[in-house]
């Protein structure tokens, strides 16, 4: 801190202005009014700064600011006993430090104040023409032994000359900051890592913050490792913020707009390169720029960011809430459907370009993975349209899908779900999956779901029977040709026997079937009885229609997958002069 102290006359001053503005009198002010007042020196002149009034001395301004001494030598201007100011940097505050150093009375100088002095002493013309020693001297002195000497000084003052445009940037003090913490950063940071200097520029405004960046870019600065400074600079301004829309949006429309700022700014500075930023990161800051309604083309490069890093997402990376309170689905579907096609794309254009690196396999069946995982969880939301439930799973590609257990899943869930749809509906929701594809598990769980119509049912039991029959026709000696040990044969043949005893459930599932068909027929049978009966007056003269059995009607239905059946060459033998199954078929279900 400097002090700057000569003995000499005092300074008085009134305050015309709300009572929350008279805490610009400090004591010091208070005593020197009280020692004019005992000297009984009258002021001449009325100095008007913001609603603030001044009863000051004529001379002591006029001895060292050019710009009074201008103003009231100005012929046109007749009444020079008030004097109107009205945008000197920093307002009453910064005339009143000014009219203290005019008085030449105790001036201290401190990072808190040093931006506004020179502002201001620039602004009034304090320079050496007018006196020795004047404020725009000693300020600069402070800049140069002090002020600028560290980086936590820099940047202070810096945020400081932000207040105080346009006159911060024709005294050149924010490009001086700008470089000094430009040429410490690089200078110190061999490594180029953001530690001792990132906790002093997050106090920065948003387009000083920037500056920095810019300057340490254009100094080499890998902006790969500006990513740390970023996260950390988000995470202070987007405090508070409500990323999960559990409820409505509640901010003042000021705060609104300078966060949407700042979120803006932070997604323009943010790395190329791959990785540079977490996929956490990445889904917060696309969570912000949902909740404060962004410009699209900042959302755009979000989802496109999140995109390139799919492979590296969990499942509450993707869950992106709507912020919609009319009846739209809890998340975000669309907006992470184009996140999947991003991805997709990516991995298309890497495919055709051979210097940038192939994506590893691992890393495409994770992606498969957390689409299935999105779609089961977002199956269970009653406002999910079963067109938009097909359009996301068929945007799902075949080759990520390492099996179908996690869309048979996520079907389950949506028919438990909306168990009103139309059996069409029914039909196009359960042709998304592969029954091929199934696992054992899934299969045996989707022959009793009650849920899934009576074709996929057929079909599920086709492929668990076909690949019982291939392991069966099999010897175990072909199966365990290619084993070397005695574990691995052993293994081997304990499959072979869990697949067959298997068969045998499926067998007993399929009887239980049959015998509840066969209950639901003399069910509607007897309704059918009973409805004749009641309608016989007006019908005896005709003969009745012959009733068609609810058995012959599922019987249409599966002839009609007949040449599903006839897929792997096998083809079954006719109702009439049925032959006995061979010895080696006796474990299909047949």
């Amino acid at each position: 801190m400097v002090d700057v102290y000569q003995e000499g006359g005092e300074l008085s001053m009134t305050l015309h202005m709300p009572a929350a503005k008279k805490e610009l009198t400090s004591d010091a002010m208070k005593r020197i009014s009280d020692w004019i007042s005992s000297q009984d020196v009258p002021s001449d002149i009325t100095v008007c700064v913001g609603g603030v009034s001044f009863p000051i001395h004529k001379f002591a301004l006029v001895s060292k600011c050019g710009y009074i001494k201008k103003l009231l030598s100005d012929t046109k201007n007749d009444d020079h006993s008030i004097v109107e100011i009205h945008d000197i940097p920093g307002g009453p505050e910064g005339f009143e430090l000014a009219a203290k150093f005019c008085y030449e009375t105790h001036l201290e100088l401190s990072l808190q104040n040093i931006a506004m002095a020179r502002c201001v002493a620039e602004y009034l013309e304090m320079t050496e023409e007018y006196a020795d020693g004047n404020l725009v001297s000693i300020t600069e002195a402070y800049l140069n032994e002090s002020g600028l000497q560290n980086l936590s000084g820099a940047a202070s003052i810096l945020q400081s000359s932000g207040n105080l445009l346009p006159v911060s940037e024709k005294v050149k003090l924010i490009d001086r900051c700008v470089d000094t913490i430009a040429c410490m950063v690089t200078d110190e940071s061999q490594e180029y890592v953001v530690d001792w200097w990132a906790e002093d520029l997050i106090g920065l405004r948003i387009d000083m913050f920037k500056r920095v960046l810019l300057a340490l870019v254009s100094r080499g600065f890998k902006q790969f490792a500006l990513g740390p400074v970023l996260m950390l600079y988000a995470q202070k301004c987007l405090r508070g913020l409500d990323f999960y829309g559990k409820s409505r949006k509640n901010l003042d429309p000021k705060q609104e707009h300078e966060k949407r700022i700042v979120l803006e700014t932070i997604v323009g500075l943010l790395p190329r390169e791959k990785n540079a930023m977490s996929i956490s990161f990445l889904s917060m800051m696309l969570r912000a720029a949902k909740y404060l309604d962004t410009t699209v083309a900042c959302r755009l490069d979000l989802e496109k960011r999140m995109g390139l890093q799919l492979g590296q997402a969990v499942l509450e990376d993707i869950l992106l809430p709507s912020f919609c309170f009319d009846g739209d689905t809890l998340f975000d579907v669309d907006t992470v459907q184009q996140i999947m096609m991003h991805y997709f794309e990516y991995l298309s254009k890497d495919s055709d370009d051979m210097n940038h690196a192939y994506p590893l396999q691992s890393e495409n069946d994770n992606v498969g993975m957390l689409m299935e995982s999105f779609l089961a969880k977002i199956a269970s939301d009653r406002n999910l349209l079963v067109s938009k439930f097909i359009n996301f799973a068929e945007c799902i590609p075949v080759e990520v899908r390492v099996t179908e257990d996690g869309m048979y899943r996520a079907i389950d869930i949506y028919l438990k779900a909306h168990p009103a749809i139309s059996d069409m509906d029914r039909k196009k929701v359960c042709s998304l999956m592969d029954c091929q594809k199934l696992s054992r598990e899934a299969r045996a769980h989707a022959a009793q779901n009650e849920r899934l119509p009576v074709q996929t049912v057929v079909q599920v039991l086709y492929y668990e029977q076909q690949q019982l029959r291939e392991m069966d026709s099999n010897p175990i000696s072909d199966l365990v040709s290619s084993h070397t040990t005695f574990e691995t044969q052993r293994s081997a043949s304990d499959e072979i026997l869990r697949l067959k005893k298997e068969n045998q459930e499926l067998k007993f599932e399929l009887i239980k079937m049959k015998t509840r068909l066969k209950e639901i027929e003399k069910s509607n049978a007897n309704k059918a009885k009973v409805n004749n009966a009641n309608e016989s007056g007006g019908s005896k003269g005709k003969p009745p229609l012959p009733k068609k059995s609810f058995i012959n009607s599922v019987t249409k239905k599966l002839g009609k997958i007949t040449p599903f059946l006839h897929a792997d060459g096998y083809l079954p033998s006719s109702t009439r002069g049925r032959n006995k199954p061979d010895k080696d078929r006796r474990h299909s279900v047949a």
